[in-house]
This record gives C-alpha cells, sequence and structure tokens, in this order.
C-alpha cells in the first residue's frame, strides 16, 4: 500500500515537473523568438543606405527625368596636423520621393560621428532640457541673461582657447515642424557667446536646420553641417535627407562655401549617371 502511493506521488511529481519544464521551454522559446525579431527591426532600421543605385535603375529614372539620391558632404576629418590638412568624405542619401533632376541642387553633405585625434584645447559639454542661460559674476555680483527670446536647447559646449571661452548652443527659437512645441524637432541656429568680449554670435541659413558643427584645428572658424528640409515638413531628417557644408569666420561673421558649386554637380551627375 506505502508502495502505491510512492508511485503515485513520484508520478504526480514528474507530471507538475513536466509541466514546468514544458513552461519554461515555451517561455524560453517566446523570448528567443522577440530577441530575435527585435534584433532583425534593429539592423533592418539601421541599414539605411544600401548603396547607390544600379545602372538599370538609373536609366528608368533617367527617362522620367528624375532622380532618387543626392551627394552629402561628410565633416571635414583631420588628416595632416602640423599642416591642417583635411579630406572630406563623400557620401549619399536616398530621398524618400524621387525628385525632377534638374531641380534646385541643395544636395550635399552629411555627418556621421566620427573619432579623430583632437588638438590640445580643452572642452566640456552638458546636457539637459534649458530654455535659458544666466552669466553669473560673483566678483562683480552681475547676472544676466544670455537670451531675450524664448528658445529651446538640450545642450551646452564651451571651448577654452588662449585669453577667450566659448559657449556654444544649438537651440530652436520657432515652432518650424508646426506640432504646437518648440523643441529639437525645429530648425536649430548655432549661438556662440564670446566670454572676453560678452558678446553673442547666431549663425544661421533660413529654412535650414544646423546639425553638426567643428572647429578647425588651431582656430576659432568653425566648419558647420546645415541639413536640408527636401520635403518641407519642418524638420531635418539625417537619415533621408541630405546636408551642405559652411565655413565661418568668426572674426568676420561670415558663412563661405568649401565646396564650389561647379564640383557639387559634377558629384551629383556623377552618381545619378548623367555624366558617364
Amino acid at each position: 500500500m506505502k508502495i502505491e502511493k510512492v508511485k503515485n506521488y513520484n508520478q504526480k511529481l514528474l507530471a507538475v515537473l513536466g509541466t514546468i519544464g514544458a513552461i519554461f521551454l515555451v517561455v524560453a522559446l517566446i523570448a528567443f523568438i522577440s530577441i530575435v525579431i527585435q534584433e532583425y527591426r534593429r539592423s533592418s532600421y539601421n541599414d539605411v543606405e544600401t548603396g547607390i543605385l544600379s545602372d538599370e535603375k538609373i536609366e528608368k529614372l533617367q527617362k522620367e527625368n528624375k532622380r532618387e539620391q543626392v551627394i552629402s558632404f561628410e565633416t571635414p576629418k583631420l588628416i595632416d596636423t602640423l599642416n591642417s590638412v583635411y579630406i572630406i568624405p563623400i557620401s549619399h542619401k536616398t530621398l524618400n520621393e524621387k525628385e525632377d533632376i534638374n531641380g534646385l541642387l541643395n544636395a550635399y553633405s552629411s555627418s556621421d560621428e566620427f573619432y579623430e585625434k583632437s588638438d590640445s584645447r580643452y572642452s566640456g559639454r552638458f546636457y539637459g532640457a534649458f530654455n535659458n542661460i544666466i552669466i553669473y559674476n560673483p566678483n562683480k555680483g552681475t547676472n544676466n541673461k544670455l537670451f531675450d527670446g524664448r528658445v529651446n536647447f538640450n545642450d551646452l559646449k564651451t571651448e577654452y582657447f588662449d585669453k577667450e571661452i566659448l559657449l556654444l548652443i544649438k537651440a530652436s527659437e520657432k515652432d518650424t515642424y508646426k506640432d504646437g512645441v518648440i523643441n529639437l524637432k525645429d530648425f536649430k541656429s548655432l549661438y556662440i557667446y564670446s566670454f572676453s568680449q560678452n558678446q553673442m554670435q547666431k549663425v544661421g541659413i533660413d529654412g535650414m536646420d544646423v546639425y553638426n558643427y567643428k572647429f578647425i584645428n588651431n582656430s576659432k572658424n568653425l566648419v558647420i553641417e546645415f541639413g536640408i528640409d527636401k520635403n518641407d515638413d519642418g524638420q531635418y531628417e539625417h537619415y533621408n535627407e541630405p546636408t551642405i557644408i559652411r565655413k565661418y569666420d568668426f572674426e568676420s561673421g561670415q558663412l563661405t562655401d568649401i565646396i564650389d558649386e561647379k564640383m557639387s554637380a559634377d558629384l551629383q551627375k556623377t552618381l545619378e549617371g548623367t555624366e558617364k
């Protein structure tokens, strides 16, 4: 009788353990499938650019007098520190919609984050949700706000030079995206505040977004990337909209081209297949 009870108990225990094991395997399988799907989606999302269009696709687009890709210049990378020699890689962007091949080129330049040896100047960075800055001098007992109007920004960068400190801010001041708020989706301008001069410079191009900037080696001058709003929705989308690059002269406050129009047009024609 006792042996029979033991057998029944063991059978029940095995059944319970088997059920628990089966449930565990099902949960593990579901988790594994979920991870695989997430990784696939992530890799598919990141793989925005798969290459330039084939000759067959280019020929078809030419018959329609259209293009789907535009050239895009990367941020200059310092190659020769001693002589301040840079290279400017050329990439391309695939547009959301085909556009007229004779339309406004405005198709240059983009930037991805990259690593390179920086110059010896010290810099600092702060992140948050900001709408103004107070410049406080405890020795003089003064405090002054930096912006008189309403702005939004999340990134403060300080650059230290000999006898000079600059504060750099990419800020939005208008609801260009028309979603009811002024935020990072809206076009941004670059504000540069000089502590030695107690002055601020605003750098921007109407209808474009300041996407990125970088100091030219051993200089206060900058190379600035402006995002082009190709589809006119009020925001710059890095994955399928290009940028242009301009040199900003700190002393004169002037923006100038780095790549001339002829070279830009030649590169674009090569990409779209109209020049062979």
